[in-house]
């Protein structure tokens, strides 16, 4: 076996627009793919086709395409011709020593034109296989299952489906900016908008250097794992405490939470367009901390003029978490470190923080100042994968 089949399913209901939604996949899969042997990907009658080099390893191509979205499931497979006889016989050399205490065969046509149906494929082909291993059939609960794709010039048989990410492929919805801390949430966050196919450009606020420099290093971290997904990722660092102190010395404690939110949105929003990204991405869940009330998020989303997207609204924190170990993210989420969001925060924050008043206590801070201090001073670092380099500052 030497080919991989992938199979998309939300792409095939795009309509007119399908070729494109598949070219940008199958770019995707050779980026994923460049620095292993695999000699072509090529779409094929509703499928994708991965043809591996000589020195071509399943293991290692298995767990880069796991990771690319818009895939529904992708196998191991190989070739025969249409020649029942030959083509089962190529089945059987494949098969070795397996042992299966049933089996059946389900096949499919990519060409309805061939002179012969599924069904025909699957007795004749199920007969051969049955009269060499002696497996009995079983149409309903099978142990095996040897599935035949039926192309023009010849076939692909597999025993097996391994689970896609879903979702489209990155870089067909658009881009976003999200607000990335070094917790659980927004790396969650991050995903489920790049799994929707939009590429995500990553905003970290830190308080370097009057807190240490681990929330940096974390986001680095989770910034590599997600770009392993993304395949390319930007991460802009923003040095927020002395913004952070500003807030302190003019607005009164309770306050504080909602005008650092509103700041950063304002500086995210800055950030954002130089991108050309279409909206902004945090982690936030209704009701998950103190500040985070339905007032209190209307009211910090009010700074910005772009479209406020938050993926984990109405999720809890253990579906969150569960989702955050799947992707890689967790172990890192929880190391202990020190973010701005610990900086200077009030025992009691306003849970129904008022527009008027938040209004009135911004006009004792220089806005427009603050923001362009910040963007000054903001760095750039860039993501690459699979060649995954450590990242240089650009700015």
């Amino acid at each position: 076996m030497r080919s991989v089949v992938v199979h998309y399913k939300e792409l095939a209901l795009k309509g007119r627009n399908r070729p494109w939604f598949i070219q940008i996949l199958v770019r995707n899969l050779r980026t994923a793919l460049a620095d292993l042997d695999v000699a072509s990907v090529r779409s094929v009658m509703g499928r994708i086709e991965i043809d591996l080099g000589p020195r071509g390893s399943w293991d290692a191509v298995r767990e880069r395409i796991r990771r690319v979205f818009g895939i529904a499931n992708f196998s191991y497979a190989g070739r025969g011709p249409h020649d029942v006889p030959l083509l089962a016989a190529a089945i059987l050399e494949d098969l070795g020593d397996r042992e299966a205490a049933s089996f059946r065969v389900s096949a499919t046509r990519a060409d309805k034109q061939l002179p012969f149906t599924s069904p025909q494929i699957e007795r004749e082909v199920g007969g051969e296989i049955k009269l060499a291993k002696g497996w009995p059939v079983d149409l309903d609960r099978p142990a095996l299952t040897i599935h035949l794709e039926m192309m023009p010039d010849h076939a692909f048989f597999f025993f097996g489906k391994e689970p896609g990410a879903g979702g489209l492929p990155t870089g067909t919805s658009g881009r976003v900016a999200c607000l990335l801390s070094g917790g659980i949430d927004s790396p969650v966050a991050a995903y489920r908008m790049m799994r929707r196919g939009c590429s995500v450009l990553f905003i970290h606020f830190h308080s370097y250097p009057i807190l240490s420099r681990v929330s940096q290093e974390k986001v680095r971290e989770i910034a590599a794992i997600l770009t392993k997904s993304q395949l390319r990722a930007r991460l802009l660092l923003v040095p927020f405490g002395d913004l952070q102190q500003q807030v302190l010395l003019s607005v009164r404690p309770e306050l504080r939470v909602v005008i650092y939110r509103r700041l950063m949105l304002r500086i995210a929003e800055r950030l954002a367009r130089e991108w050309r990204a279409r909206a902004l991405v945090t982690g936030e869940v209704i009701g998950q901390v103190a500040s985070q009330t339905l007032e209190n998020l209307t009211t910090i989303a009010e700074a910005t003029t772009l479209q406020v997207l938050r993926p984990l609204v109405g999720m809890d924190k253990d579906e969150i978490s569960a989702e955050a170990e799947r992707i890689g993210t967790y172990p890192i989420s929880i190391m202990p470190d020190q973010d701005c969001c610990q900086l200077f925060t009030p025992k009691h924050p306003a849970t129904r923080a008022r527009r008027e008043e938040v209004l009135s206590a911004e006009q004792a801070l220089p806005i427009d100042e603050m923001v362009n201090a910040a963007l000054k001073v903001t760095t750039v670092e860039d993501f690459k994968y699979p060649v995954l380099k450590c990242p240089v500052a650009t700015r």
